[in-house]
């Protein structure tokens, strides 16, 4: 299993989409009861470990080469798969039948015949990473569906040939081919960039490896003295044998109350029976579980995944409830701990599947979460759940009691009624779960490949473009390069505004809208992001947007000055409006500085629909 890692510090900026590659220990070896008689899906569990960002682009105006230099010397859930003689009355996935014409299960690069690997470079912007980038999203979002959207893709694609349907993406090799030669002036200032952005790779590895490694001593006595699995161990027994998304590994990293590994719990993007699903795993070894402010903060962000993109949701829960020496940052606002069994109610509601282990100790407010799912299953010996443990029971009655008679598997399963169903052993819960899973009668898509075209410049030449500082813009277009199909970019409205970048491109054959700085967001900017947002929307592309501005200027200090800052700032509220109203997906790269009001203007963490992603400098 490899897991693919979203970076971000402490979650306040859930920062998502580094990938990084871990081997996993052994392979389940044995086919689920809803994998039998079917074949995998194309690209396999590859595919969701390759999250979105790469783009294609075409041939333009030299891009500035100067500023960026600095100072010299300086996976949606898809629709279930039917098996052979499947009744055309199954029911659907709620996300599939939304699914976005631009999702598809697995992509084949050209020539090559299966997608590339994923790398192990999470929080820079390796060659390696950006490659592993270039996936099948597993975001999966409704748009508008039906024919109109065929017949649009096969104008695009040259429109339908009297010998079959129309490539996907062939129209992108239409696109002019975008520049993205390093000049030879800037060749040394390129290496020294490379060897900084090598040397934080090299320390986000050693961070990374520090808090995956955790307390040995927690350890021992979560595997030894309670006889139970590690989280990261539950999640290759329940996952397919198929890389996942990791969301936010650093979340809960050195923050004032202490480093909180993980923030406590991992979250995710995975495959469960080939349906793609969010998961949350409590770590016992991390203060038993209990959730701080930053735990609860990391597992609202996954729900709202799970919601936006109606993916099924899978909790294994192992949690002694609240941390309660930080309750008054648990319990009483909106965005705290009761927002967990909220959205557990909406997502029933709105008919997403979830599914809960009780695999561990659930007290007080963790033990809400599995009662309030659809089917619920309990691990003998180690699952217990109850509002108040024995200690407590003592010190109110004096009775003394066991766990498992208070509320263990047995009382759960037999007598109360809480719980569906009894597992001996842990392997024998998330054997149950796939079961489960395979009940839920969707019908998964089928197989579709894609050919498209590398970009015609290096990806491992990001290293070099990733500056030591950002108090200058980057040439956003010698970026772009980089990452587009092909290098091809069809530019909108390229000598007006020419402080915003916009056009299309495609990844992996899938057609995206690029909004990217190359300089201060200014009023004609705004009115140029503005009208290409709209087209996007109206289109129903997807939007990926490259954070990439300098630093404010000094305030004004005339009329005149100060007539032009109001109209900028007028022009970047109209641009604001026309994103918070453009219902395809939106994700954000951060690749240069993000200041101010223009980081709202390109999506920042208010956006409801956004994915964010970081480049850092470290």
């Amino acid at each position: 299993m490899v897991p693919l890692t979203c970076s971000g510090h402490a979650l306040t900026c859930i920062q998502l989409a580094n990938i990084h590659e871990s081997g996993r220990a052994g392979t389940r070896g044995r086919p689920g009861p809803c994998e039998q008689g079917s074949a995998p899906l194309p690209g396999g569990r590859a595919a969701l470990a390759r999250a979105p960002a790469r783009l294609s682009g075409g041939e333009g105006p030299q891009p500035r080469t100067g500023a960026w230099l600095g100072p010299q010397g300086s996976r949606s859930t898809p629709q279930p798969r039917s098996g052979a003689g499947a009744s055309p009355s199954r029911r659907v996935l709620p996300s599939d039948r939304l699914r976005p014409r631009w999702a598809g299960p697995g992509r084949a690069r050209s020539g090559a015949g299966a997608p590339s690997p994923p790398l192990p470079c999470p929080a820079m912007w390796s060659g390696r990473a950006a490659r592993s980038l270039r996936g099948p999203w597993p975001w999966r979002r409704p748009w508008r569906a039906g024919g109109g959207g065929q017949a649009r893709r096969g104008l695009c694609a040259g429109a339908a040939a009297a010998d079959g349907p129309p490539r996907r993406g062939a129209g992108a090799r239409r696109f002019p081919v975008l520049p993205g030669r390093i000049p030879a002036l800037c060749a040394h200032v390129f290496r020294e960039n490379a060897q900084n952005s090598e040397a934080g790779l090299r320390r986000y590895s050693e961070l990374l490896e520090k808090i995956r490694k955790g307390d040995e001593k927690a350890i021992l006595r979560h595997t030894q003295r309670n006889k139970k699995l590690l989280a990261r161990d539950r999640l290759r027994m329940l996952l397919d044998d198929e890389p996942f998304l990791e969301l936010s590994p650093f979340a809960g990293h050195n923050l004032p109350y202490g480093d909180i590994p993980a923030a406590g719990c991992l979250t995710g993007i995975g495959k469960i029976c080939g349906l793609w699903c969010v998961f949350m795993a409590h770590d016992a070894t991390v203060k038993g579980g209990t959730l701080f402010p930053i735990g609860v903060k990391k597992n609202l962000r996954a729900q709202e995944i799970a919601i936006q993109n109606r993916l099924l949701s899978v909790y294994l829960v192992d949690s002694g409830g609240a941390f309660l020496p930080l309750q008054a940052d648990l319990f009483p606002d909106r965005s705290h701990g009761g927002r967990v069994f909220y959205n557990e109610a909406i997502m029933s509601a709105m008919k997403i599947p979830q599914v809960a282990v009780v695999c561990g100790s659930c007290t007080a407010g963790a033990a809400y979460c599995p009662t309030m799912t659809e089917e619920t299953v309990i691990v003998d010996k180690i699952g217990t759940m109850f509002l108040g443990g024995p200690p407590l029971v003592k010190a109110a009655t004096g009775e003394d009691i066991t766990p498992e008679e208070l509320g263990g598997a047995r009382l759960h399963t037999k007598v109360s009624g809480c719980l569906d169903h009894f597992a001996s052993s842990e392997k024998e819960a998330y054997e149950c779960v796939r079961n489960i899973i395979s009940t839920l009668n969707f019908e998964l898509p089928p197989e579709e490949t894609t050919e498209y075209d590398d970009p015609l410049y290096s990806a491992d030449e990001l290293l070099g473009l990733a500056p030591r500082s950002y108090s200058y813009t980057l040439p956003i277009k010698l970026i772009l390069s980089r990452l587009i199909d092909g290098s091809r970019f069809q530019e909108f409205k390229a000598e007006y505004g020419t402080t915003l970048v916009t056009g299309f491109a495609h990844v992996e054959g899938h057609l995206v809208g690029i909004v990217a700085n190359d300089g201060e967001l200014t009023h004609d900017a705004s009115l140029k992001g503005s009208h290409f947002v709209q087209l996007c929307s109206q289109r129903s592309v997807p939007i990926l947007f490259l954070q990439n501005t300098a630093p404010h200027t000094a305030d004004p200090t005339s009329l005149s000055q100060a007539e032009d800052h109001t109209n900028k700032l007028k022009a970047q509220a109209s641009m604001m409006a026309a994103v918070a109203c453009a219902a395809v997906p939106k994700i954000t790269l951060v690749v240069g500085g993000c200041y101010g009001n223009e980081s709202y203007a390109m999506v920042w963490l208010a956006e409801v629909m956004a994915h964010i992603l970081v480049w850092e400098v470290i």
